[in-house]
């Protein structure tokens, strides 16, 4: 069984600053030119915030694809979610994101957990994940030129085009191998 990834932060805002900008702010932040369904073609994402809400992409030619579900909504302090972005939600992992207040702002705390959903992908998965939400998380608090950001995106910028090949090649042998119905 995989650990759950944890990732915490401290911004300079509010708790219902913090919690705003991460919920119904997701659009201005969120970097969905390497983080979505959609790819090129993704346009924005959204939070239904309540419980039973999706968190929903939108795609270019009216397109959606569900990334996951509330399951808890408690603002400024806490929302937890499904996450099974381009995948069908019986492969749904657990998200739970909080919102502490603490000397001059307040500390997100995210937790990824319920890898074993994914079977044989969990580490892997896991492992991309641990990366990608330190990513994504720098860029929701506004650290576009830290280190991190600027590392990391540089080398998505050159390791996601070549992991879509890989991918790409993998399926055609898989079609390949199948027999012809």
């Amino acid at each position: 069984m995989e650990s759950p990834v944890r990732k915490s932060l401290t911004v300079k805002w509010s708790c219902e600053q913090a919690f705003e900008r991460f919920t119904s702010g997701i659009a201005s932040w969120w970097p969905l030119a390497t983080h979505s369904v959609g790819e090129e073609r993704a346009q924005s994402v959204s939070i239904e915030g309540r419980v039973g809400g999706q968190i929903v992409e939108q795609i270019s030619g009216g397109e959606t694809s569900i990334w996951g579900t509330l399951t808890a909504w408690e603002p400024p302090r806490r929302l937890a979610f499904s996450w099974h972005p381009g995948k069908p939600s019986e492969f749904a992992t657990s998200i739970e994101v909080s919102f502490e207040p603490v000397p001059g702002g307040t500390k997100l705390t995210l937790v990824h957990s319920n890898w074993e959903v994914l079977g044989a992908e969990a580490q892997g998965t896991r492992r991309g994940y641990s990366l990608g939400w330190a990513y994504v998380l720098r860029l929701w608090a506004g650290w576009r030129f830290s280190p991190i950001v600027l590392g990391l995106g540089f080398v998505q910028a050159v390791a996601t085009p070549l992991l879509r090949r890989r991918l790409a090649a993998k399926r055609a042998r898989e079609q390949a191998r199948s027999p012809v119905a």
